[in-house]
This record gives C-alpha cells, sequence and structure tokens, in this order.
C-alpha cells in the first residue's frame, strides 16, 4: 500500500488525504495510518489544510513526497529588486 501511494504523489504531485483516497479505493480509516507511518518515516510531507471549493469548507490533510518541492509562486518577489548604491551620498569620515 505504502508503494501505490507514493507513486500516486510521484505522479501527480501535492494532493489531499481524501483525494488519495478515492483515487486508489483506499478507505479513508485504513489511509490515515499509512500516510501517518509514511510522514513519521520522512518519504511524506502532511500537513492540515482547509479549503473553500464552491463556497463548501473542506478540511483534509495535505500530502506531498519529501523531495518534491512546490513550484515557486509566480510574481514579484519580496527583496527581488536590488538599488544601486549611491557612493556620493555617502558621507565622508
Amino acid at each position: 500500500m505504502d508503494a501505490s501511494i507514493l507513486k500516486y504523489l510521484k505522479a501527480n504531485g501535492e494532493q489531499l488525504d481524501a483525494d488519495i483516497s478515492r483515487a486508489l479505493s483506499i478507505p479513508m480509516a485504513q489511509l490515515q495510518p499509512l500516510v501517518e507511518r509514511l510522514s513519521a518515516s520522512g518519504e511524506v510531507i502532511c500537513c492540515k489544510v482547509t479549503r473553500f471549493i464552491d463556497g463548501k469548507k473542506i478540511e483534509g490533510t495535505s500530502c506531498r513526497l519529501s523531495c518534491d518541492l512546490p513550484a515557486p509562486a509566480r510574481g514579484r518577489k519580496p527583496g527581488g529588486a536590488k538599488k544601486e548604491l549611491d557612493l556620493d551620498r555617502i558621507p565622508e569620515q
């Protein structure tokens, strides 16, 4: 079972536990201890999440492979643009 969960996460990236359960036809009661064991061994990283889909609150556990880094966020990054140092404005000592 552990191998099928790892294979699914490798193919699909970060997923909610409910999605993993549905895709692999594993009841949530059986999936949760498997995911906890994979998390304890360091193969999977899990965190509790709350998502709103079409105004419906969905709580679950988000799981991803520990070696699978999320894609960098698009857009401007904090501290991305560095200002040039104006040496004429520095007072001499």
